[in-house]
Parts: C-alpha cells; sequence; structure tokens
C-alpha cells in the first residue's frame, strides 16, 4: 500500500483506445441539421443526463410518441441497434435507428419504426434508396460529401462575417473611446 505502488496502475484513466465518435464523419447521409434534430431528441429523452437512453427511458419517450410499448417490445427495440450490448442506446445506436429507418431495414409493425416515423424527423435522404444501381448510389454519395462540405464552408464563411463585425465594431469603439480621453 505504498503511495509509490499505488500510482502504477494509473495514469491512463479510462484510455480505452476508442475512437470518439463523430456523427456527421460515420452518418453521412444526414444533413448537418438532421444530426442536430436527432442529437436534440437524444438529449430530451435522455432524462438521467449520463448520455444513454436506457430502457425506462424509452419507455418514456415511446409513450410521449404516441406508440407506449410492452416490456419485451421496448428490450427488442433496443436490441436491434445494441451493438455494444449493454441493454441501453448510445446517441450512435439512436442514429442507427434513423439509418435503418432512412435505409426501410425496419419492420413496418416494429418499435424502431413507429419511433423513427412519428419523431417527424424527416430521414429522407436524397433517394438513396431509388439509386437503381451501385455507380448512381456511388455519385450520390460523392455529391453527398460535397454537399456536405458546402454546409461546412457556409458555416464557416458566417462565422468569418460575424468576427469581422466585431472587430469593426470594437475598432469603431476605440476610436470613439480616444476622441473621449484626449
Amino acid at each position: 500500500g505504498s503511495p509509490a505502488g499505488r500510482a502504477v496502475g494509473e495514469g491512463s484513466p479510462g484510455g480505452t483506445g476508442r475512437r470518439v465518435f463523430s456523427p456527421a464523419g460515420e452518418f453521412r447521409e444526414f444533413s448537418r441539421r438532421q444530426l442536430r434534430d436527432m442529437e436534440r431528441l437524444f438529449r430530451q429523452y435522455d432524462a438521467g443526463k449520463d448520455g444513454f437512453i436506457d430502457l425506462m427511458e424509452l419507455k418514456l419517450m415511446m409513450e410521449k410518441l404516441g406508440a407506449p410499448q410492452t416490456h419485451l417490445g421496448l428490450k427488442n427495440m433496443i436490441k436491434e441497434v445494441d451493438e455494444d450490448l449493454d441493454s441501453k442506446l448510445s446517441f450512435r445506436e439512436f442514429l442507427l435507428i434513423f439509418r435503418k429507418a432512412a435505409a426501410g431495414e425496419l419492420q413496418e409493425d416494429s418499435g424502431l419504426h413507429a419511433l423513427a416515423r412519428l419523431s417527424e424527423i424527416d430521414v429522407s435522404t436524397e433517394g438513396v434508396k431509388g439509386a437503381k444501381n451501385f455507380f448512381e448510389a456511388k455519385a450520390q454519395a460523392i455529391n453527398e460529401a460535397s454537399r456536405f462540405e458546402e454546409e461546412i464552408k457556409a458555416e464557416q464563411e458566417e462565422k468569418k462575417k460575424q468576427a469581422e463585425e466585431l472587430k469593426q465594431r470594437k475598432a469603431a469603439f476605440k476610436e470613439l473611446q480616444s476622441t473621449f480621453t484626449q
């Protein structure tokens, strides 16, 4: 129990080497706006604010959406997208629901289908389902990527403009200030 012996195992708190999850990077089929809407919805129902939607929170969510589920139904909903098998939904697993909905992979009568449909988040990605063949889908994916870059550029331009306006206001204020201090 010497302090030196105790410090050996410390040093890397939680260093599991997991990649940081980037919704925009992984879920490229959704626009930044759709991802923000999904995140807002997720946070709204993450009552424990622990970054997960557990069984009880999902139960409440489905009741509020007007599609209450049985205990077994809720468990099955989680099981369908619970990749790490912790019996709760991380934000990433929550996004998988909408990915599956957009791809038409959810059963019509499933709880997840109801969740995706009733959440009022429009997941109709620009017709990836409608792509007649692989090359068309590939071309579409490239378009998605460039649209995404354009959205980022537009956001950056807006920030730049705001920064410039702020700088001009500060300069004008300094000028005004100097006329009083002379």
